[in-house]
């Protein structure tokens, strides 16, 4: 991602178009490094952590990071609502991987109960 904004700046043509740019770059990437969001799932419970670390987390895919910076950069998305979609998709990625985790575990234990069950059904009838 570094070396990529790194080459984009180098077929800017003008100077001046390039210093311009190179600004704007700064200021939409300094706003999602200094907006802070209090996360309450996984690793970041009870952390404030920035947009841009979340973005930039295991749990945003590189392809959904990708159209969010886009989208951003050309001004379809506001800080805020980038903020909004990173702490859903941060808490709903969080929230399938606690229920994963629990269903790995859980039919292990319940099944004896159900099993059981199932045959003092059979056993009544």
């Amino acid at each position: 991602l570094i070396a990529a904004k790194a080459s984009n700046k180098d077929t800017v043509p003008a100077a001046g178009e390039k210093d311009d740019h190179s600004t704007k770059e700064e200021a939409w990437e300094k706003a999602l490094k200094t907006t802070v969001v209090d996360m309450e799932v996984g690793e970041f419970r009870g952390h404030k952590v920035s947009v841009w670390d979340l973005l930039h987390s295991k749990y945003i895919p590189k392809e959904n990071r990708k159209e969010l910076l886009e989208l951003y950069q050309a001004g379809e998305l506001t800080l805020e609502q980038v903020k909004m979609v990173v702490r859903t998709i941060v808490t709903k990625a969080e929230a399938a991987r606690a229920e994963e985790l629990a269903s790995e575990h859980s039919p292990r234990a319940e099944s004896p109960v159900a099993e059981a069950d199932d045959t003092h059904l059979l056993e009544d009838k």
